[in-house]
């Protein structure tokens, strides 16, 4: 059986917890959860005062936790201080877990995140998955999940839910593929062709990518543009502190921005998109160099010792980027750019003409840009930690899926 994550769920349609004696609970439950989360070890005295409930009321609470595996007691807080020491509570290292998944063009990669934000478990495979049926695909990401299920286990963990990070449009039913051009899949049912008795979300990955940059990220406003750039280019809107859907749930198609109307053919069937002057095959095509396992890594070798081709292209990627980057900079207004993805690893020789156009082009002061430290983790990483926020902000429902 499959079903989306809890409504809570910072990737799936909202519904407020209901305001009865039950939804209060559970809302001062995942309060707790996250103060301990964000800033723990502390007392019991320490989260009362900090999210406003009594000592006596977060005891209660803070007891129930400790029943169902969440929190830890670690002992004394302060144990050389006045008067009686509170005991320090901190998130648990085992109990549930987050599954992250990412289905790439060119590889499939499964993670474990436990509640602490640590990754407890990571399987890769690299090989192409361009023009594959979507079946042998989650075949071979079952057998990741799989084995990095049975090492989390073995830590004492144990999967709270699996979010699936995919290259393309997703329908609001967070597990059907409606378009992933560069997959060359349509309408595929995740949910269908995944065999795990656990709650699944399915999401573009620049979503992912967004929200981990919003969650891991080091100083990230809440409002910003991010961009997650490999062989597609994708976007994330980030409004005060959530993702920017549309109608549809496909907001963020940045890739498929024309940049030049009579340039090439794209996979998606328009002309001179963004892909076709930014993304990393158009790049090496560009700088005239075979695609290989490494393009990333290639080229910032080859930029790195002056090659004049790869300069050149990188130059003409940067533009491209910021031409796109222009209209979203204008209509949205964001607090910030942030560019992750594997194009991230290239930033020296592309934001100096990207910061260029948007400067140029841009109604308003020049929006600042960054570089994400989380690279081309960010997808995988965020959609592992949605699983942990998802259990954090309801974390009753959590346990009681598990029994």
């Amino acid at each position: 059986m499959t079903a989306p994550l809890h409504e809570a769920h910072p990737t799936s349609p909202g519904r407020r917890l209901p305001d009865t004696q039950q939804g209060m609970r559970r809302r001062n439950l995942s309060r707790v959860m996250h103060t301990v989360s964000a800033e723990g070890p502390l007392s019991r005295a320490a989260v009362a005062s900090r999210i406003g409930l009594t000592r006596a009321a977060v005891s209660t609470l803070v007891d129930e936790l400790i029943r169902s595996g969440l929190l830890d007691e670690l002992g004394p807080e302060r144990p050389n201080r006045v008067g009686r020491p509170g005991s320090a509570l901190a998130v648990s290292g085992r109990g549930p877990a987050g599954i992250g998944a990412e289905i790439g063009v060119d590889r499939l990669a499964v993670c474990v995140v436990d509640l602490r934000g640590e990754v407890r478990a990571r399987a890769v495979r690299h090989g192409t998955n361009r023009g594959r049926a979507p079946g042998p695909v989650i075949g071979e990401l079952t057998e990741l999940v799989r084995r990095v299920i049975g090492e989390a286990e073995e830590a004492g963990l144990w999967p709270a839910g699996l979010a699936v990070a995919v290259p393309g449009l997703v329908a609001r039913d967070a597990r059907t593929v409606v378009r992933a051009p560069n997959l060359d899949w349509h309408d595929t049912d995740v949910g269908a062709l995944l065999p795990f008795d656990i709650p699944l979300t399915v999401d573009n990955e620049a979503n992912f990518g967004g929200l981990a940059e919003l969650w891991l990220g080091e100083a990230t406003p809440h409002d910003f543009l991010h961009v997650s750039a490999e062989i597609g280019i994708g976007a994330a809107v980030v409004v005060d502190g959530r993702l920017l859907r549309g109608t549809r749930g496909f907001a963020g198609e940045l890739g498929h921005v024309p940049v030049r109307p009579e340039g090439p053919e794209c996979v998606c069937g328009g002309r001179g998109c963004l892909e076709q002057y930014a993304g990393e095959e158009a790049v090496m095509r560009a700088a005239g160099l075979e695609p290989g396992e490494d393009r990333v890594g290639l080229l910032a070798e080859r930029a790195g010792h002056g090659d004049k081709d790869v300069r050149r292209a990188l130059r003409g990627a940067g533009t491209a980027l910021g031409i796109a980057l222009t209209g979203a900079v204008n209509l949205l207004d964001p607090e910030a750019v942030v560019l992750g993805g594997a194009l991230s690893g290239l930033a020296p020789w592309l934001l100096p003409s990207l910061e260029r156009e948007l400067a140029r082009r841009t109604a308003g002061p020049a929006c600042a840009v960054s570089v994400s430290r989380l690279g081309p983790q960010g997808p995988l990483l965020g959609a592992a930690h949605s699983v942990v926020r998802a259990v954090l902000d309801d974390p009753a429902a959590a346990v009681a899926g598990r029994s």
